[in-house]
Formats: structure tokens, C-alpha cells, sequence
């Protein structure tokens, strides 16, 4: 059913997406003394942007490091150029300014969200992940988590999705800031608003946005500009297989917003975007359910990868990596390119998917998956993981034999698995432990445990994580490219839409880039002059 009528609406500037990159793009905007409006897909009471859905970490730079030393960091992280065994920089046209906006910018982080609501509190988690990174050693860098507690446990499962404000942690409190700072400056929201397309004058010129909201179709006229803060395409299929490596469809999976369809990719496209890394994204291996959304795998955070009494396998029964360099910052937002290994012998994907093989004392121990990742999904893991076992998300098996059958008997193994292999396995891990080192990965110590105690199980892994992270090419004022490099006028972007993050990640960068770089796109929108 097509929408029945034409509505007219006008604003300075007109965000698309309320994520992090979309809130402080339009704060910014509005603090510079221009009216903004956001337009959001999702309903007011189930807007879970991946800003929210986050863990709440973001980087914030002492206020008191060296500029050139944050800036040399960035850039190491952004394009790689300034490390002397990188053949070529990522994106060369455009990471000094990306870095140097970033050395001015993200030692304000903190005191910028704090601003929003001096009740939001902050807790450092690390410093700089790429400790040999030129600049590393005097940038006094920091990566903060989120929340409203008077207390906060990093290693936290819990779920504050619906607790009250003075609760919330991790990205619940990071969005609940945000919220407060859109909301306390009266900036609109207009949810359930889909936008279909950009408008674009007989010169070229962006001038706003065609959406949808209620079935009737809306014309939101940009006075200034556009800002393209829509997420990227973890759940559009074709964009998909389009850009992932690999089987695009059934080998990823995402644990992150299904609004985020690609929409501001698709709609930029129409009017001559470029793109830039669109295949790149923060990731690792995580397990996925059956269910689906946009007729894709709905994946799950596994943060228990990487503890005690767990291994992980290929197709196989063979491991391939030390497990804790799955889940552990930095490596754990790389991963996912050791998993897309090709065997060019047999053409398949060995480690799609890949398998956690762990016993009772894991499977006993707690949730497998993060329980905010499961409940803004609206899937019922329960702490003790009986549900997921019962539902066949979970193998089980008396013994390893028997467990190596069944996964052999999984459809996506088609029939892999070698039941010795992975007895092998696991008794040689089994020996490893005992002896405290592993010499086939140099296994942390701490995170070495037997697979011993009957019965065991088993979950199959696939590339993915969070978001993706490339899309549309963008220079460091966040204006969006032709491909010829030449800027579409009036037409921003931030946030995982256009990542500055193309070499390589470190955990809460993506909060710190929506941070920073939505406020360098709002802050230029709100500078261009009025059109007539």
C-alpha cells in the first residue's frame, strides 16, 4: 500500500538515525544555534539503536596527554600509514584530518557527555590497547565505561534494558545520557519515520529528506544540510553478499540493531556516493540462532569464548587460535578475518562455522551469551542456558565421541567433523591444562581449564559481532563523496555508517567516533549558509 499523501516539514538540519553519531550530530547543531530534527525507523518504546545495545565503552583521551601523541595513535588505528611495515595506508586522502580532529576532540568526550547529564558517570577500563602504536606511550589514553551506579562491574552480564535511569549501565546509561541531552533541548524525534530517499536540487544540492511515517509520506526540507547517521548493513542480504567475504548470507552473523539495514548506504548511492572498506567491520566468531530477522541468523555476544573449560574448533575438531584472542581487546574486533580463512584445496570455508566444545563446568557456570544482546533480540536465554539447550541452539553429547556425531549431523558442518580429531582435541588440550602451557597458541594461563567433566556441548560460531564499520567514503569533515572525491553538497555522515576505524579497532571506538565525528558533522552542517 502506497503512502496517500504529501506533507511538508522544515528544519535547519535533518538527522537521519538516532543512534550516538545521530544525537550528538543534532546536539551540536542545536548548541551552535540551528534547529535539528532526527528522523528514526524504529518506535519509541523499542528503539535499540547499537549505540544502546553497546557494551558503553568509549575512548577518552586525558585532556592533559600530548595532541601529536592522540594524534599519531588515531592515525595509526584509522589508516596504519605511520607503522613502518604497512604497505599502504587505508584511507591516506583523509587520516591526518580524521586524526587531527580526533586528537581535538576525544579528550572532550567525557566532559561532553557529562555535560548532557551531570549524573552520568564514567569508570576507565584501559588505556591504549596498541601499546608499540607511535604515540601510545604519552597520550594518556583511556577507554571509559558507562553508568548511572554508584558501583559497576566491568565483567557484568546483567540486563538494565528496562531499569530505571539511576540503575542503567553499559550502553543503557550511555544512550540514557544521550536521551537526556536530545530531550532536554527540545530537539524532535520523530519515530517510526522511515526515510525512503534524499532530495536533491537541479544543481546537486541536498536539500532533504523523503520518509515515511504512519503511511503517509513526509518531505522534511533541510535548510542547511543532511546528516546520514543510520548504522550500517548488518541485516540487508543482498548488501550482504554483496560486500562480506565469504558466504555472506548464512556464514555472519550480528548481534547488534535489526533496523540497521543499510538504508543511508542505499539512499546515498542513488545520488552518486562513493564507498570506501564497505566490507570492513568490528568482529569475531559469536554463535547465532535459527531464528531470524530480515531472514538472517540473529546472532548473540558469547563472551564465554575465551574462559576456562572451553575450546574452539573448525569444522574439523581442530583448533586454530589461542580462544581468549577471540574475545580479548584488541584482537577480538580483527578476529573474524582468521575465521574467513579459504581452503583454496578443498574450496570451502573450514571455520564457517567454527565450534565452542566445553564441558558441565562451563555449561553450569552462568549465562553463555550476553543476556542484554539476548533481550534486545527478544530471545529467552536463561542464566542457566537450559532454554537454549532444549531449543537445539545448545549440541549435547555424553561423551566427546557422541558430541563430534551430532556436530557432524548439523546441517552447516555437512559432515566435517572428525569424530577422532576432536578427541585428539581435546584430551591434548585436556594435557595442556594439566601441564599449565599451551605450546600450540601460548594460551593464557588463567584462561586454560579441562574440557573434562561429562556432558559436554557444543555451539557453533560464526563471523560477526556488533556492526560493521565501512560504507560511505567521507572526508575528515564528515562531508559525503562523489567518486571523483568531491563532496555532495550539504550531505554529512558519521558514526559506523563511514568509521574512521579502517586499519584496525580498539573496544569503544565506535561510541567515541559517534562522539567526535557526529560533532564535527553537526558542527559543519550547522556552519553552511541557509538556502533560499
Amino acid at each position: 500500500m502506497k503512502p496517500k499523501s504529501t506533507i511538508e516539514q522544515y528544519a535547519d538540519i535533518v538527522v537521519i538515525g538516532f543512534g550516538a553519531a545521530g544525537a550528538c550530530s543534532a546536539i551540536t547543531a542545536h548548541d551552535a544555534g540551528v534547529e535539528a530534527t532526527i528522523l528514526e525507523k524504529q518506535p519509541e518504546n523499542k528503539h535499540y539503536s547499537n549505540s544502546r545495545m553497546s557494551g558503553g565503552g568509549f575512548h577518552s583521551p586525558s585532556p592533559d596527554g600530548d595532541f601529536e601523541s592522540i594524534k599519531s595513535y588515531a592515525k595509526a588505528m584509522f589508516s596504519g600509514e605511520n607503522l613502518p611495515h604497512k604497505l599502504e595506508g587505508e584511507q591516506p586522502e583523509f587520516s591526518d584530518g580524521l586524526a587531527h580532529a580526533w586528537a581535538t576532540y576525544a579528550p572532550q568526550n567525557e566532559a561532553f557527555m557529562q555535560g548532557l547529564d551531570p549524573q552520568f558517570k564514567t569508570f576507565r577500563s584501559m588505556g591504549a590497547a596498541f601499546a608499540d602504536f607511535p604515540g601510545a606511550d604519552r597520550a594518556k589514553y583511556a577507554c571509559l565505561r558507562s553508568t548511572y551506579g554508584t558501583e559497576y562491574d566491568i565483567g557484568s552480564n546483567d540486563n538494565t534494558k528496562d531499569a530505571a535511569k539511576a540503575l542503567k549501565e553499559s550502553g543503557e546509561a550511555f544512550h540514557a545520557c544521550l536521551l537526556t541531552g536530545v530531550q532536554s533541548r527540545k530537539i524532535p524525534v520523530y519515530y517510526e519515520t522511515v526515510a525512503e530517499s534524499l532530495c536533491v536540487n537541479d544543481d546537486g544540492v541536498v536539500t532533504g529528506v523523503v520518509a515515511v511515517r504512519n503511511g503517509e509520506r513526509i518531505t522534511y526540507h533541510a535548510r542547511r544540510a543532511v546528516i546520514i547517521t543510520s548504522g550500517g548493513f548488518e541485516y540487508n542480504v543482498r548488501m550482504r553478499k554483496a560486500f562480506l567475504d565469504g558466504p555472506g548470507k548464512e556464514g555472519w552473523a550480528f548481534y547488534g540493531s535489526p533496523a540497521n539495514t543499510g538504508d543511508g548506504i542505499r539512499m546515498a548511492l542513488k545520488i552518486g556516493a562513493a564507498l570506501a572498506k564497505v566490507g570492513s567491520i568490528a568482529g569475531r566468531v559469536i554463535c547465532a540462532i535459527p531464528e531470524r530477522r530480515h531472514g538472517l541468523k540473529i546472532g548473540l555476544n558469547t563472551s564465554s569464548v575465551g574462559k576456562p573449560n572451553e575450546i574452539v574448533v573448525d569444522n574439523l575438531g581442530q583448533r586454530y587460535a589461542a580462544e581468549r584472542r577471540i574475545t580479548k581487546d584488541p584482537s577480538r574486533y580483527i578476529f573474524y578475518k582468521e575465521a574467513l580463512q579459504f581452503d583454496t584445496v578443498t574450496l570451502t570455508y573450514p571455520r564457517i562455522p567454527s565450534w565452542m566444545i566445553f564441558d558441565s563446568t562451563l555449561m553450569n557456570g552462568g549465562a553463555l551469551v550476553s543476556a542484554a544482546a539476548a533481550a534486545y533480540n527478544d530471545i529467552d536465554w536463561d542464566k542457566g542456558n537450559q532454554n537454549a539447550l532444549r531449543n537445539g541452539w545448545i549440541l549435547q553429547g555424553a561423551t566427546i565421541a557422541e558430541l563430534a556425531a551430532k556436530i557432524r549431523a548439523h546441517p552447516e558442518n555437512r559432515e566435517r567433523m572428525d569424530v577422532s580429531a576432536l578427541e585428539q582435541q581435546v584430551a591434548k588440550w585436556n594435557r595442556y591444562c594439566d601441564a599449565g602451557n599451551d605450546p600450540d597458541f601460548n594460551a593464557e594461563p588463567d584462561t586454560m581449564g579441562v574440557v573434562r567433566k561429562p556432558p559436554f556441548f557444543a555451539i557453533p560460531l560464526y563471523p560477526g559481532g556488533p556492526n560493521t564499520k565501512g560504507g560511505l567514503r567521507s572526508n575528515a569533515r564528515r562531508e559525503v563523496l562523489d567518486w571523483d572525491d568531491k563532496p555532495i553538497p550539504r550531505l554529512y555522515a558519521a558514526g559506523e555508517i563511514n568509521s574512521a576505524f579502517q586499519f584496525v579497532y580498539q573496544g569503544g571506538g565506535n561510541l567515541a567516533e559517534c562522539i567526535v565525528f557526529g560533532r564535527v558533522a553537526g558542527a559543519n552542517a550547522a556552519a553552511e549558509t541557509p538556502l533560499a
